[in-house]
């Protein structure tokens, strides 16, 4: 078999996963004859040798893939046979690279013969044959279901005419075309622990994205023509009407998936090209609530669990939807809760349920809202509220009624900050001097992507990132890093999220700032004098730990 000139060129760095062109001269020393001997031995004798053995020999990253989350757009690129004869398996594209898992890495003209097939530079990285073969099965399992389920649904819509397919019955067969596509759909979002999935007609396909720690990825494209049909049978699951295609509904669906239980929130909204679905994930096994997993530094976490020792009062938490504030009422609650205390809550909807938990949930058609079901708990004499959101002055009235008459309440309010969420109580109608006198505390706060440890590389920030860091007083830095994308990050260069938060306690001086209306700046100034740390300065600091990189302190955060 003829040797290629540069073999190497599309070979993985070790501990980064990224694709690195070294010279023949980085790799092996000698002429063309000798590197050709030197790296026969490993192919000859490779059963001798541990997967881990021939990556180190060979230089590259070693993989373990036993629960590796597959990309389908990457899995699509190869066909299922290439794959078998090559013993690979394609696990992300990325940057118009290909990065794969080999059991063979040291075959010869292996890259060159795959870069030729898939149209891009291959990188590689290293597992077993064993490994690689149960990820073979694995990956193409779930994209051939898709594909044939897709040519079966279009082979039926095409023996009836287009309105027929639109506006006829909905196939509700377990083993309907449709049925698989939303089980594979469900499927991916447990693999890719996805918080929500979102099912968008496009106009000529039908685009499907995960939320994965935060941020939206693309992971299917199923045809136009069967846009309608897994909206019908999400309906369906989730015991909606399927004729209203106008007016946003939304539901719930129990399910196991995968053999996890799942709780799925479903939200459908009309678009000019048709019905988008939302799925929030959420699963019963993954839940865990407890202050020290939130993130908080010690001493953050300190000052909060002496406040939320209070008797009375009110504790809000601030932040964007999606930035942990249910997780941190939770907590909260798992951390005061005992057999001596009513705990009762009022939420939109029940996230989680807890047995020794009192919990109701909002049900407007049948009346009962945020403030009514408020009221009824405070007949029910409880010791400790969770108000899932304050969205109205009523609301935030009888919460801060309940906290001024020997409640300790808990609920959270959509601002930026925990200073602007005072702010946000006076422009609802509250009167200044009741809030002063209830409130103990507002917890700003958000999630913000971990860089992921196994792909960390030196890079140089964007000007605009840079600037945005020294001029808010970023720790000075020589040398930034940042994940640059690898099989275990998927390709985000990211991998996880933490907490990132900020803990406004009010204090006499801070409730006479609150009586006579002060400034933002005035209840900052005065906040940071108290031993307060900004949630900005917070992510700062995370990015001189090399925890996180300025772009996502900006993506997330950005508060002047």
């Amino acid at each position: 078999m003829r040797r290629s000139k540069d073999r190497t060129s599309g070979l993985v760095s070790a501990g980064t996963g990224q694709g690195v062109a070294y010279s023949d001269t980085d790799i092996h020393a000698g002429s063309d004859d000798d590197r050709v001997e030197s790296v026969a031995p490993v192919s000859a004798d490779s059963s001798s040798l541990s997967p881990e053995q021939r990556a180190k020999i060979l230089g590259l990253p070693y993989t373990d893939l036993a629960d590796f989350s597959f990309d389908p757009k990457a899995v699509r690129i190869l066909s299922e046979v290439d794959a078998r004869n090559y013993l690979v398996v394609p696990l992300l594209v990325r940057g118009g690279r290909a990065t794969m898992a080999s059991a063979e890495p040291g075959r010869l003209n292996l890259v060159d013969e795959l870069t030729e097939l898939v149209g891009m530079p291959v990188d590689l990285v290293v597992s077993s044959v064993e490994a690689v073969e149960a990820a073979i099965d694995k990956a193409y399992e779930a994209t051939t279901a898709v594909s044939d389920a897709v040519r079966v649904f279009e082979a039926r819509v095409s023996e009836r005419a287009a309105a027929t397919a639109t506006e006829g019955p909905v196939e509700v067969d377990a083993n309907a075309p449709v049925v698989r596509v939303v089980s594979q759909i469900l499927s991916q979002a447990v693999s890719d622990k996805a918080s929500d999935v979102h099912i968008e007609p496009m106009g000529d396909r039908v685009r499907v994205r995960n939320r994965i720690d935060g941020a939206l990825h693309e992971v299917m494209s199923l045809p136009q023509s069967m846009a309608q049909a897994l909206v019908s049978r999400i309906k369906i699951m989730a015991e909606l009407n399927i004729v209203e295609r106008r007016r946003p509904q939304d539901g719930q669906i129990e399910a196991e998936v995968d053999g996890k239980e799942l709780d799925i929130r479903v939200s459908t909204t009309s678009t000019v090209n048709g019905e988008k679905t939302v799925l929030r994930i959420l699963d019963k096994s993954r839940a865990m609530y407890d202050i020290e997993t939130l993130g908080m530094p010690d001493d953050v976490a300190t000052v909060y669990r002496e406040i939320i020792r209070s008797p009375y009062g009110m504790v809000v938490c601030a932040g964007p939807t999606g930035s942990g504030k249910t997780t941190t009422l939770y907590a909260s609650l798992m951390a005061i809760n005992n057999d001596e205390i009513n705990v009762m809550t009022v939420e939109d909807p029940v996230e989680y349920t807890f047995p020794t938990i009192n919990q109701i949930g909002i049900h407007e058609q049948a009346g009962v809202t945020f403030a009514a079901g408020l009221r009824s708990i405070l007949r029910q004499d409880p010791d400790a509220i969770l108000v899932g959101e304050i969205r109205d002055v009523e609301t935030a009235r009888i919460a801060i009624q309940a906290a001024l008459t020997g409640h300790f309440v808990l609920s959270t309010i959509h601002a930026t900050d925990a200073v602007s969420a005072l702010h946000r109580f006076v422009d609802m109608g509250i009167e200044s001097f009741l809030l002063a006198s209830s409130m103990l505390a507002v917890v700003g706060q958000r999630l913000i992507r971990r860089s992921c440890p196994h792909c960390l590389q030196p890079y140089v920030p964007e000007v605009e990132d840079l600037s945005f860091y020294e001029r808010m007083g970023g720790k000075p830095k020589e040398v930034f890093v940042k994940g640059m994308g690898c099989t275990q990050c998927s390709g985000t260069g990211y991998s996880g999220r933490i907490g990132v938060y900020e803990v406004l306690r009010i204090t006499n001086e801070m409730r006479d700032l609150i009586v006579r209306n002060a400034s933002v700046d005035e209840f900052r100034r005065l906040a940071v004098e108290q031993g307060m740390v900004p949630m900005r300065d917070q992510a700062l600091r995370l990015v001189a730990e090399d925890t996180t990189t300025i772009a996502e302190v900006v993506r997330t955060i950005y508060i002047l």
